[in-house]
Order: structure tokens, then C-alpha cells, then sequence
């Protein structure tokens, strides 16, 4: 059976035609790819110790724990679905006010722990954040990953997200920068594909 690209180039002589065959194939190719990152899935490298030991950056630096970064995919669609959840990890854009880091990376894209939701109160005491008065269980965090500080409580806008790393010492997040508008909102991350023995599923 001869396909669409067959029919449209019959009068062309070989050898030509297997080149445009070749050609049509890579930028089919090419544009599925690009569909599926802008819509779908998309890789993700982490940069920084924010979030170890959960999810790994590279030595020598600071605080990294690992010789590779890991890489990381995030399903952009799911929150189309659904609305994001407390404890998901999560790509985002980070807001204006993320210029206060001392990397000044408003604007870049972070990948964070949520953990506080709209109209939630949230205040951080001694290192232990609390939701609405009540401790929040961080089953992800050990005690050596808190910094031991402490903000006074407040009410997180409606639309908007509180996001945490979860290496409170080596974080800038929205203790410094405010919650997340969920405009922001990249997808969630959900598998780590490099290095090969971090390969798996969040």
C-alpha cells in the first residue's frame, strides 16, 4: 500500500524520492517531539541541592550528594485534570520576587515540594512548619535537613501555592519569595531517567 508521501511524490525520479521520504520522516519527527514537550512530558535537570536528598544534584556542589545531576521528567498535562496536591514536587516558574536569591533566578524554572494550599495558614517554628496551627508530617525530611528557622504565619492567597525544598538549609523558596501563582505551575515531576541507577518512577 503506497502512503500519502508515495502518492504526493510518485512523479519524482529515484533517488530523489527517497530523500524527500527521508526528510518528510525527521521533520515529523522532530515536530511529534517537540509536541510532546510543550504539551506532554519534558525533561528537567537539577541544579542545585534544594531538594536532596530526594532528588540529586551533582558534586562538587554545595551540599550535592551525588557525581550526576539527576534528570528528571514532569507530566505538563496532569494538572489539567486535576488540581496539585500537597507533597507533590512540582516544575515551576518562579515568581518576580525570586530576584532575592542570591542567584537572582526570577523568572527560571524551579522544581520545589508543595506544601502549603490556597486559603491555608502557614508559619514556619524552629524549622517546623505548621498548617492551620497543626505540625505538618514531612516524612521526606530528616531532622539534619531543617535550618531551625522561623517565619510568622501567614494566609496563602487563593490561586497561589506554598513550595518548600526539601533541604530546608540549601533552599530558596517561597520562605523568601512568597507563594506560587498556579499560572506558574509546569506539571509534576514523576520519574527520574538519568543516571541510569536512579532510573524510576516518583
Amino acid at each position: 500500500m503506497r502512503g500519502p508521501v508515495d502518492r504526493l511524490t510518485g512523479w519524482i525520479p529515484e533517488p530523489w524520492r527517497a530523500v524527500v521520504d527521508w526528510v518528510v520522516t525527521i521533520a515529523v519527527a522532530i515536530v511529534v517531539v517537540l509536541l510532546i514537550k510543550a504539551y506532554v512530558v519534558n525533561p528537567y535537570r537539577i541544579p542545585s541541592s534544594s531538594m536532596e536528598p530526594t532528588l540529586h544534584c551533582a558534586e562538587p556542589g554545595v551540599g550535592c550528594q551525588s557525581s550526576f545531576s539527576d534528570r528528571v521528567l514532569a507530566n505538563r498535562f496532569i494538572y489539567h485534570f486535576k488540581d496539585p496536591e500537597r507533597g507533590d514536587v512540582i516544575v515551576f516558574r518562579t515568581p518576580p520576587e525570586a530576584s532575592r536569591c542570591d542567584f537572582g533566578l526570577a523568572g527560571e524554572t524551579f522544581v520545589k515540594r508543595l506544601v502549603g494550599m490556597p486559603g491555608e495558614r502557614i508559619r514556619e517554628q524552629n524549622g517546623r512548619i505548621l498548617i492551620n496551627g497543626e505540625p505538618l508530617d514531612e516524612p521526606y525530611l530528616d531532622a539534619s535537613q531543617r535550618d531551625g528557622s522561623s517565619f510568622p504565619e501567614q494566609t496563602i492567597p487563593e490561586g497561589h501555592y506554598f513550595m518548600l525544598g526539601d533541604n530546608r538549609n540549601q533552599s530558596c523558596d517561597s520562605r523568601v519569595w512568597g507563594p506560587v501563582p498556579r499560572d506558574n505551575i509546569i506539571g509534576e515531576v514523576f520519574a527520574v531517567y538519568w543516571p541510569p541507577q536512579r532510573i524510576g518512577f516518583r
